[in-house]
């Protein structure tokens, strides 16, 4: 697992050193009052979506059909099942979805849960696909 945080912090670094804009995600709040989700854009491009995403609750379970996720954890603590595979997330960790995963989040802590998520390709929202409405 220490691998894996080393390497992500290669990846940030190395990705700060060229990048065309950078903020400290630290104290990034949202915008404003909200229910149970709110979902902030950072950047995007033809090739990936980057977001950060706070959530009080839960997620529903969906999954993306044409995309791949990489959400990495930056406060709070949650379940976080993909499949059947349930696991207990915390500030650190990171987690990758592949396309067709099905995946949903159950918070924990008293805090909401604030998670930097990467979509790629670009990410318009259009294959969200929510299991229980199929």
């Amino acid at each position: 697992m220490r691998t894996i945080h080393v390497s992500i912090l290669f990846i940030v670094i190395s990705s700060l050193c060229s990048a065309q804009q950078y903020r400290s995600l630290e104290d990034l709040a949202p915008s404003g009052a909200y229910d149970n989700i709110h979902v902030q854009k950072l950047d995007d491009d033809s090739l990936t979506t980057t977001y950060v995403i706070w959530v009080k609750q839960s997620v529903k379970e969906h999954f993306h059909a044409a995309h791949t996720e990489v959400v990495y954890v930056l406060e709070g603590k949650g379940t976080m099942t993909l499949d059947d595979d349930e696991r207990v997330m915390q500030k650190g960790d990171y987690v990758f979805i592949p396309k067709g995963t099905r995946h949903s989040v159950q918070v924990l802590s008293d805090e909401a849960m604030k998670v930097l998520s990467i979509q790629t390709p670009q990410f318009d929202g259009s294959d969200r696909v929510f299991v229980d409405q199929q």
